[in-house]
């Protein structure tokens, strides 16, 4: 959650009482205590709008998608797909360059500046962090993109050591910020009310099935239910975390990732 400063004045801050204007007793009220500045919750537009004091990672993450973007756009196509194959999750890229490959992979976004993940970015990752501030939000982004790559690049491998499928299932274009995004949206919805919770969670999960059962790229349609699944593990963690991040019996907003 986003929080703003309410400057007290008037009888909050020593004024003559029968001088104050009944809006400045309102307002000195919401100030704490000896008249020092309060925090009120942002509303309106500030709280879907990302901003570097509110939602630092989401505002940095979204400027390096959007660089990515134009240059996919802008640049060589030749380039553009060199670029991809050598970013790619795939399993010959995770043995030989595994750390390189799972960071690059998260800079692109499939689809390009056009795509809808980029504004479901904004919403769903600025959401979260405004409840559990950027550390953990990205903590919990990472950890979606890490585990449900590795829980369906492994089993390819696994099946290809064995024969049961074909070398080239080694090589493959698999990037993008999908499965960070959706371990963010299971996140997410252990912090809102019981009836956004569900329609989120139904809304999402009936989505990736129609996917999964047309069976165009089941691997990656897999991943993203099992990014989902580990954004709802993580509900424990993320609803102390949150109610750490409550203001406390002064109004203020305690300091934390």
């Amino acid at each position: 959650m986003t929080w703003t400063r309410a400057v007290g004045t008037g009888a909050a801050a020593g004024a003559d009482p029968a001088a104050v204007r009944p809006s400045q007793v309102a307002e000195g009220s919401r100030a704490g205590r000896g008249g020092r500045a309060g925090w009120l919750p942002a509303r309106g537009p500030a709280r879907v709008v990302p901003g570097p004091r509110a939602t630092p990672f989401t505002l940095c993450y979204a400027l390096v998608l959007l660089g990515t973007g134009l240059f996919s756009h802008l640049a060589d196509p030749d380039l553009v797909r060199d670029l991809l194959a050598h970013s790619s999750t795939d399993v010959v890229n995770l043995a030989h360059r595994p750390l390189l490959s799972l960071v690059a992979s998260g800079v692109w976004v499939a689809g390009g500046l056009l795509s809808p993940y980029i504004v479901a970015f904004l919403v769903v990752v600025g959401a979260l962090e405004r409840r559990l501030g950027g550390l953990r939000t990205a903590g919990i982004f990472l950890l979606g993109h890490v585990l449900a790559t590795l829980m369906t690049e492994l089993p390819v491998a696994a099946s290809v050591a064995a024969g049961q499928l074909p070398d080239s299932s080694l090589r493959r274009l698999d990037y993008g910020i999908s499965y960070g995004l959706l371990a963010c949206a299971g996140a997410l919805a252990g912090l809102v009310r019981p009836w956004l919770r569900w329609t989120l969670l139904g809304g999402v999960t009936a989505a990736l099935l129609a996917d999964l059962a047309e069976f165009t790229d089941p691997l990656t349609d897999w991943g993203h239910l099992l990014a989902l699944a580990i954004g709802v593990l993580a509900w424990p963690y993320v609803r102390r975390a949150a109610q750490r991040r409550e203001p406390g019996p002064s109004g203020r907003a305690p300091r934390s990732a």
